[in-house]
């Protein structure tokens, strides 16, 4: 699979990520063929995080691996933490002891990236910078970066972090486009013209930090998907339209649609379905055409100013 560099960082990663947020929806004999399938299609980067069936799914991924150090080698593995029960917290007593957590489930001495899962309010980024100068020099986490927070918070946290934020993972789809709207609507009085997040996407882009789209299917927040949903007929005419052209399915068009865009991002997938991860896999080879990609943000119902 075409492969990126994960921010500044020297990991070449695939442009496709593998959620494993559901992962324990599946036996033993389906989660070893579902991450078998994963790797011979060279989609080997695999999100997870702490609080995803509060940690069943990192031990359901281990034992679906048979993880030991040659299987290991094979895959590069990223996981998320500071979600707690009815708060977040990024104190270095709660990452330090969430990580050791996350290595003991997934049966591994390091995580190739540790990600701040949602900003915490409360946070004190000195706190946060001890804990990446331990876990760092420990070897447990090569790589950090963040979830859902917007400039200002990574700019803080920049101030007192030592090692670079290589990732940001922010909810982005077809269907949910307000960093991109914005974008078209400067110095405008419509309700797209609002910065929502203070122009995250220019932002990791200067920085160079990637951006991983979560839910990339999905329309609202967890509302359902928007492909083959009656709810937007005119979307899904169009994606049907451009797969046919390109001989794909509509997944794969969903898919390469934000590989189109030039800030070279990384779809984190959730799918557990084998044919459509395998689908969302072939959008690596898709390069869709500006014509294509702004018929779609219409079809959708984006009015361009």
């Amino acid at each position: 699979m075409r492969t990126i560099q994960l921010g500044t960082s020297s990991l070449q990663v695939p442009v496709v990520a593998v959620g494993c947020m559901r992962i324990n929806g599946l036996d033993k004999q389906e989660a070893e063929r579902f991450v078998r399938t994963s790797l011979e299609a060279g989609a080997n980067f695999f999100d997870h995080a702490d609080i995803y069936g509060g940690g069943t799914c990192e031990e359901i991924f281990a034992d679906a691996v048979q993880m030991s150090d040659d299987v290991r080698e094979q895959m590069i593995l990223q996981s998320k933490c500071g979600i707690r029960q009815g708060m977040f917290d990024f104190s270095k007593e709660h990452i330090v002891s969430s990580v050791d957590r996350i290595l003991q489930r997934l049966r591994t001495d390091y995580l190739d990236v540790l990600l701040l899962h949602r900003p915490d309010t409360l946070v004190e980024p000195e706190e946060v910078a001890a804990a990446f100068d331990q876990l760092a020099s420990s070897g447990k986490v090569r790589h950090f970066g963040v979830s859902n927070q917007n400039p200002m918070q990574i700019q803080l946290l920049k101030r007192y972090v030592q090692q670079p934020i290589v990732a940001n993972q922010l909810q982005l789809s077809i269907t949910n486009t307000t960093m991109i709207d914005q974008g078209f609507n400067v110095n405008m009085e419509n309700e797209a013209a609002v910065n929502r997040d203070g122009s995250i996407l220019d932002f990791c882009r200067l920085h160079d930090i990637t951006i991983q789209p979560w839910s990339p299917f999905q329309y609202g927040f967890f509302e359902g998907v928007f492909l083959g949903n009656e709810k937007f007929p005119e979307l899904n005419k169009q994606i049907d339209e451009v797969a046919a052209a390109h001989g794909v399915s509509n997944t794969t068009i969903a898919i390469a649609w934000l590989l189109r865009h030039p800030a070279r991002m990384q779809p984190v997938t959730g799918t557990m379905n084998i044919e459509r991860l395998l689908d969302c896999c072939k959008a690596a080879d898709i390069e869709l055409s500006r014509e294509e990609w702004y018929a779609i943000y219409r079809a959708a119902g984006n009015i361009l100013p």
